[in-house]
């Protein structure tokens, strides 16, 4: 899967959340047994900073950076739609990345 992601793709990454009550982009919604919590799916919108050997460095729109692997099945690139409706949510293409020095923390998931 490493030639499929180059730098500047712009990725979706399906991130699962629990929370009293889901927010309008969720999805695949389904209350916990006695309806207190709601686990849910959400689509996050980022961008490719770095293809290393087996793992991804991706940037959020709020510049914070994520190390992912390659095979990592909730990630994919974005679809021709989501690249058309949702261009606001994905971070700019232009832009230099904000936090790849290898000495800062990386939050990893």
């Amino acid at each position: 899967m490493l030639g499929s992601f180059s730098p500047n793709d712009w990725v979706v990454y399906t991130r699962e959340k629990h929370s009293l009550s889901p927010g309008p982009r969720a999805k695949n919604i389904s209350p916990s047994p006695y309806g207190e919590m709601y686990s849910y799916e959400v689509d996050k919108y980022w961008i490719v900073r770095l293809v290393k050997e087996d793992e991804l460095v991706l940037e959020t729109r709020r510049g914070k950076v994520h190390t992912l692997p390659t095979s990592d099945m909730r990630l994919r690139k974005a679809s021709f739609w989501e690249r058309t409706f949702f261009s606001h949510l994905f971070p700019p293409k232009n832009s230099a990345p904000q936090n790849l020095n290898p000495g800062a923390p990386n939050v990893s998931h």
